[in-house]
C-alpha cells in the first residue's frame, strides 16, 4: 500500500520551554471554562448507557479520546469484549461515516473532550485504559497551549487513572508529554517507537505508517486522583 502524508513541520528543535511553565499554571489556577450544554447531555446519555450496561459501573471501562470516525473504538470494543468502550469525538461529521455496526460493549458519543473529561471525573469514572490516538499535534511552537499537555485541562485527563497509552507520529509531541507526565504525577514514562505490525488503530496511524513515518507511543499506569485538579470540577450553572 502506497501513501503519502506530510511529515510534522514545526519551528521548534526540542521539547517547548513552556511546557513546565503551562503545567505548573494548569496545577495552579482552575479551569473556568462553562461545561457546554449539549456535552453536558451526552454525558448524561453516555452515563445512562454506561451504568445501565455495567451493573452501576462495575464493568472496566475504555476512553477513546478524540476517536474520529471510530474505528479505534469499534476496534477496542472488539479487542476487550469484557470492556465497555466509549469513544468521544467533536465531530458530528466524522462519528457519522458508516464503518459498520457499533459492538454492544461500544458506544460514540459527540461531545467537547474537555468538558466531558471533567464531568467524567465529577461522576466519579476511573477508566481502565484511556486512549490518546494522534492527537492534533498543533506543531507551530506559539500553539503549545492548544496541545493536551498544554492545556488547562491536562490535570484532569491524568486525574482519571488506569493505563493511559498516547500515540503520535511526532516524537517531540510524545515527549513533552512525558515531561508533563512527570511534573504532575511523578510518573516516568519511556517514549518508544510503536510498530503497528499491521493492526492499525486509526486511518492516521495507517497512513502515517504507509508514508514511512515513525509513530511513538507513550504508556503510564495512573492511579486516580482527583485531588491533581485545582477548584471545582466543573463551573455551577
Amino acid at each position: 500500500m502506497q501513501a503519502t502524508s506530510r511529515t510534522i513541520a514545526t519551528n521548534q528543535l526540542g521539547p517547548h520551554r513552556d511546557v513546565a511553565r503551562r503545567v505548573e499554571r494548569a496545577l495552579r489556577y482552575p479551569l473556568r471554562k462553562p461545561v457546554a450544554e449539549h456535552t453536558r447531555e451526552a454525558f448524561a446519555q453516555a452515563q445512562d448507557w454506561y451504568e445501565s450496561r455495567s451493573g452501576r459501573g462495575q464493568s472496566p471501562l475504555i476512553l477513546d479520546a478524540g476517536c474520529g470516525v471510530g474505528l479505534s473504538t469499534r476496534q477496542l470494543a472488539a479487542r476487550y469484549e469484557d470492556h465497555l468502550v466509549i469513544g468521544v469525538d467533536r465531530s458530528a461529521d466524522r462519528l457519522s461515516r458508516d464503518h459498520g455496526a457499533l459492538a454492544e460493549n461500544a458506544l460514540l458519543v459527540r461531545a467537547d473532550l474537555v468538558d466531558f473529561w471533567r464531568l467524567a471525573l465529577a461522576a466519579g469514572w476511573q477508566p481502565a485504559r484511556h486512549y490518546l490516538l494522534y492527537p492534533n499535534p498543533y506543531p507551530k511552537s506559539a500553539h503549545l497551549k492548544q496541545r493536551w499537555h498544554g492545556h488547562p485541562v491536562l490535570p484532569v485527563i491524568l486525574a482519571l487513572g488506569g493505563r493511559l497509552e498516547l500515540r503520535s507520529n511526532w516524537r517531540l509531541y510524545v515527549e513533552e508529554f512525558a515531561q508533563a507526565l512527570e511534573q504532575v504525577t511523578g510518573t516516568v514514562a519511556l517514549v518508544e517507537p510503536w510498530e503497528p505490525a499491521g493492526h492499525f488503530l486509526t486511518p492516521f496511524e495507517r497512513k502515517y505508517h504507509a508514508s514511512g513515518q515513525s509513530l511513538w507511543r507513550l504508556q503510564a499506569d495512573l492511579p486516580h486522583a482527583p485531588e491533581l485538579v485545582p477548584g471545582p470540577l466543573t463551573e455551577e450553572r
